[in-house]
């Protein structure tokens, strides 16, 4: 592997998975160090800081060399989004480094793009509620999305590959992907490193469950 050029710290916690990863970048593209994906939606906020650890130590890596850290910002449920993008935030302050942040689902087409996947593809992802998060694209770039819908809702068009979470993917007549979720490589490939970073804004698509106190007072007043 030629020198790097970045070395980047890539996280989501879009997904059911929390997906954490060490890659470096070079003229040849994004080459990931190290990589850790585990699926339990329930425990991100224990497991994350304990993943990046990990990553930083199989790569060899130490904190003060990275350049960058690149976050998925969804669509996503809120309490995982939360733990995700406060995490990468924190982290790229405590380091004067740039956070980006990226569409998770932009960054699963491309993980598909990287299987093999030609054409059409859709992306869809559990929404929770009898709910699917989704987006289509066509080459890499989305023609649709994201939105959340019921799954038969959902704007199949003329997609002949379909990537994202298992149980949910298997029922649009379409090729079923290898790419379940963001990989560290493809977050990075996503995001515009060396621009100025944006804000990080999460995509929730809808309102998160928690509701306020005196909004719980109003809706029972209105009945």
């Amino acid at each position: 592997m030629t020198e790097p050029d970045r070395l980047v710290l890539a996280l989501d916690t879009a997904t059911p998975a929390v997906v954490v990863g060490v890659v470096a970048v070079t003229a040849e593209g994004p080459v990931t160090l190290a990589e850790q994906v585990v699926h339990d939606h329930r425990r991100h906020a224990e497991m994350l800081t304990t993943l990046m650890k990990q990553v930083l130590a199989e790569s060899g890596c130490r904190g003060e060399q990275l350049t960058d850290v690149v976050v998925g910002c969804g669509p996503g449920p809120f309490t995982g989004l939360r733990v995700g993008m406060a995490t990468a935030a924190a982290y790229a302050d405590a380091l004067a480094i740039p956070a980006y942040g990226v569409c998770s689902l932009d960054a699963i087409a491309d993980a598909a793009a990287r299987e093999g996947a030609r054409g059409e593809v859709l992306v869809v992802t559990d929404a929770r509620r009898r709910e699917v998060y989704w987006a289509r694209y066509r080459d890499g770039v989305r023609l649709i999305g994201p939105e959340v819908t019921a799954p038969d809702e959902v704007q199949v068009g003329a997609a002949t590959v379909v990537a994202g979470t298992p149980g949910f993917i298997d029922r649009y007549g379409a090729a079923l992907s290898a790419a379940t979720v963001p990989t560290a490589s493809a977050l990075v490939s996503v995001a515009e490193l060396g621009a100025p970073p944006a804000a990080l804004t999460p995509l929730y698509l809808r309102r998160p469950d928690a509701v306020e106190l005196k909004d719980q007072r109003r809706k029972s007043l209105l009945g």
